[in-house]
C-alpha cells in the first residue's frame, strides 16, 4: 500500500497533537478512578469536553513575557522542546508501510539526537526566565535528561545488537519469533525508567517539583508557551511509550489483528502504565534520583550489553 509522503506527516501531526490533547483528559479520569475520587466530569459526558475547554482557555489566556527575561530566547525554548518530540515520529513505524522517514537506516540515533536536544529547551526556557525557581529547575532538568540519556541508550544497544540494525523497521521484523521484552527484559526495564525520567513524570519529576521550585523550569511561562511544555510533555509520553513497544514489543507484530491496532494498544498500555505510576508513587529526592541512575541502572546496563554479547557469541556458528 503506497500512501503519499504529505498524507503520512499531516495525519502523523494531527492524530499525535490530538492524542497529545486528550491524553490530559484520560489521565485525569484514570487518576480519578484509581484513587476512588471524581474526575473531570461537567463538560461534556464524563468530562470528554475538559481537554477542549482548557485548549481553548489557553489560547485566549494572557501571553505574557516577563520584562526581566530575554525575550527571544524565552520564546524559543518551547518551540525547540515541541519541534524534538515531533521531530523524534519521524522515525517510528507505525505498521510496516506508514512511517515519515521508513527507510532510514540510523532510525534509533535519530530518535536519541532528536531527544537529547531537548535539554536545550529546558535549560533556555530556566535561563531566559531570569528567575531563580526556573533556572533551578532547568539545571536539574539538564542534569536529570543528561544523564537518564546514557542509560536509556545503553539498554537499547542490546536491542541492536540482537537485531543487527539501527534500523526500527529492522528492529521490529527481528521480532518475528520472539519479542525482544523477553531475552532482553533487563534493558526493557531500564529502558523504560530512563524514559519515565526522560520525561520528566512521577515518580522523576523533580525539575517541576511545585512544592518547592513553584513549577520548575516553565514557572514564569503562561498562555500558549506554557501549553507549548505542556503537550510537549505528553507527547514525550506516547513517543517513549511507541518507543518501547517498537524495541522491545513487536511494534506493529501480533496475531488476527491489524498492524496499527498492534501498535496502539501496546502504546496504550504503555501510556496507562506512565499515568499509574504518578497515581502510585511518590517523588523521590534529587540524590536519590542520581544514585538510582549510576549506582543502578549504569552497571545493569553495562551487564545487560556485555551478557547479550556473550549469548550472540555463543551462538554464532563456527
Amino acid at each position: 500500500m503506497i500512501v503519499p509522503m504529505p498524507a503520512i506527516i499531516a495525519v502523523t501531526l494531527v492524530v499525535l497533537l490530538g492524542l497529545a490533547t486528550a491524553l490530559t483528559w484520560v489521565e485525569r479520569r484514570l487518576l480519578g478512578v484509581w484513587q476512588d475520587r471524581y474526575g473531570p466530569n461537567r463538560v461534556g459526558p464524563g468530562g470528554v469536553l475538559q481537554a477542549v475547554a482548557d485548549g481553548i482557555k489557553i489560547l485566549f489566556k494572557q501571553d505574557w513575557i516577563p520584562p526581566f527575561a530575554d525575550r527571544a530566547v524565552f520564546v524559543l525554548a518551547p518551540t525547540i522542546g515541541m519541534m524534538t518530540v515531533l521531530l523524534s515520529f519521524a522515525v517510528i513505524p507505525v505498521t510496516a508501510w506508514w512511517s515519515v522517514a521508513a527507510g532510514l537506516n540510523v532510525g534509533l540515533l535519530f530518535v536519541f539526537a532528536a531527544m537529547g536536544m531537548g535539554v536545550y529547551s529546558v535549560v533556555l526556557a530556566g535561563w531566559a526566565s531570569n528567575s531563580k525557581y526556573a533556572l533551578l529547575g532547568g539545571l536539574r532538568a539538564a542534569a536529570q535528561m543528561i544523564s537518564y540519556e546514557v542509560f536509556m541508550g545503553l539498554s537499547a544497544l542490546g536491542v541492536v545488537m540482537a537485531a543487527h540494525s539501527f534500523s526500527l523497521r529492522d528492529i521490529v521484523l527481528a521480532q518475528s519469533g520472539l519479542w525482544f521484552v523477553i531475552p532482553q527484559a533487563l534493558g526493557c526495564v531500564v529502558f523504560l525508567l530512563a524514559g519515565i525520567a526522560e520525561t520528566h513524570r512521577l515518580p522523576f519529576d523533580l525539575p517541576e517539583g511545585e512544592n518547592e521550585l513553584g513549577a520548575g523550569f516553565h514557572t514564569e511561562y503562561s498562555g500558549m508557551k506554557f501549553g507549548m511544555f505542556f503537550l510537549a510533555e505528553y507527547a514525550g509520553i506516547v513517543l517513549i511509550s511507541a518507543l518501547v513497544a517498537t524495541l522491545y514489543l513487536g511494534g506493529w507484530q501480533g496475531p488476527v489483528l491489524p498492524g496499527g491496532l498492534w501498535f496502539a494498544l501496546k502504546t496504550g498500555v504503555l501510556t496507562g502504565l506512565f499515568i499509574l505510576l504518578r497515581a502510585a508513587l511518590p517523588r523521590l529526592r534529587y540524590d536519590q534520583l542520581m544514585v538510582l541512575g549510576w549506582k543502578v541502572l549504569l552497571p545493569l546496563s553495562l551487564l545487560n550489553i556485555v551478557a547479550t554479547g556473550a549469548v550472540l557469541l555463543l551462538r554464532a556458528p563456527g
